[in-house]
């Protein structure tokens, strides 16, 4: 039974009963000498569309298969719905999991492969194919049962795999990074198909990237990760407008870091602060200035045209490079380049100068 689309995460948790879809406590996973995840505690409420964000190496495959149970916690436990699971076995638990290669079967028609759980399951014929039926339907592909695999588009291919995961009735569905094989124009449709099959459904989707714009569009929440730890959990607004850490700062979007004399100069006083591009606008050397602004000047390095935007790096008098990006509202490739060079003054209101946490940008090894 579908959850209703239009509540947050929070109503839709409370809808699918008390405990939290998966809860990971002091969950770790450690190979030999490296730790591929250090201990993270963590819960996702029912419902959610929820992301685990960050670069290679950083634990969040590592954590999406320990969920699965494709591997075992070297420590703390994984729950589903309120129990204790981290040593049953993949099948023994009410997940299914969508691969980045889809690993659909090639021989197979679409209806079979979408049906070839049911029929492990020993599901009876009639209630096996209105089960898939309506799970195709559920991913706009009804009418494509005969055809095979090598007759469909990759975003069909990635929706048929959806459809076979779905067609169980998982309460949780685990995504590793499944549409990193699509290209950009297909990726950023099947994004707004996802979270569009995800509302209908209401069943919490669990999702690995490394896209930041992905994890932003698609997300009721993100937990950035590096290193095998949790960075930052919060609404794709709270990680991209208030960043807790260095890292989450310069990892999610483009981030300037002012930091050291430079800080004190433009902030007006000691600490590391990101601002971001968008919030910075380009002004004559000589204008005026509004009390709530800070300000720094500088000049133009260089200037890079992108079509819809322009993106300026100013290399400012107290040493630092800051990147500004402004949208091409009345301005032609020829007038952008032309600024290169040039004196300016980049001023943004202070309340968009964020205090980051110099301990987020940790070193160390870590497993994706």
């Amino acid at each position: 039974m579908a959850i209703d689309s239009s509540a947050g995460p929070e109503a839709r948790a409370r809808a699918g009963g008390g405990a939290p879809a998966v809860r990971l406590v002091g969950l770790q996973k450690r190979y030999g000498d490296v730790v591929a995840v250090a201990g993270i505690d963590l819960e996702i409420g029912a419902g959610e569309f929820f992301s685990m964000l960050g670069p290679s190496g950083s634990g969040k495959t590592t954590t999406l298969r320990m969920i699965a149970g494709f591997e075992i916690p070297s420590g703390g436990r994984v729950e589903l719905h309120g129990s204790d699971v981290s040593a049953l076995p993949p099948f023994e638990r009410d997940v299914n999991t969508v691969f980045q290669d889809y690993a659909l079967f090639p021989h197979m028609s679409v209806g079979e492969n979408v049906g070839y759980g049911l029929m492990v399951r020993r599901v009876a014929r009639p209630e096996r194919e209105r089960r898939v039926a309506d799970a195709l339907a559920m991913v706009r592909l009804s009418g494509y049962e005969k055809r095979r695999p090598a007759q469909l588009s990759g975003g069909q291919r990635q929706r048929v795999a959806l459809a076979r995961a779905l067609v169980n009735r998982p309460r949780v569905l685990l995504l590793d990074e499944p549409l990193g094989a699509l290209d950009l124009k297909l990726r950023e449709e099947m994004q707004i198909e996802l979270k569009a099959i995800q509302r209908e459904v209401g069943i919490t989707f669990v999702y690995v990237t490394h896209d930041q714009e992905e994890a932003l569009t698609m997300s009721d929440r993100i937990a950035v990760f590096s290193h095998g730890r949790i960075e930052q959990v919060g609404s794709p607004a709270d990680v991209y407008e208030r960043p807790a850490t260095r890292f989450v700062a310069g990892f999610v979007g483009t981030s300037n870091l002012l930091s050291g004399p430079a800080a004190a100069a433009i902030v007006g006083r000691e600490g590391t602060f990101t601002v971001r591009p968008e919030k910075i606008r380009i002004e004559r050397p000589e204008g005026p200035l509004a009390a709530d602004e800070a300000t720094a000047p500088g000049t133009i390095a260089e200037v890079v045209y992108l079509g819809a935007d322009t993106r300026y790096i100013v290399r400012l008098d107290a040493g630092p490079t800051l990147v500004v990006t402004q949208q091409n509202l009345a301005t032609t490739s020829t007038e952008a380049l032309a600024q290169q060079g040039r004196a300016v003054r980049l001023v943004w209101q202070r309340q968009h100068s964020l205090p980051v946490d110099e301990g987020g940008d940790r070193t160390g090894g870590g497993i994706a």
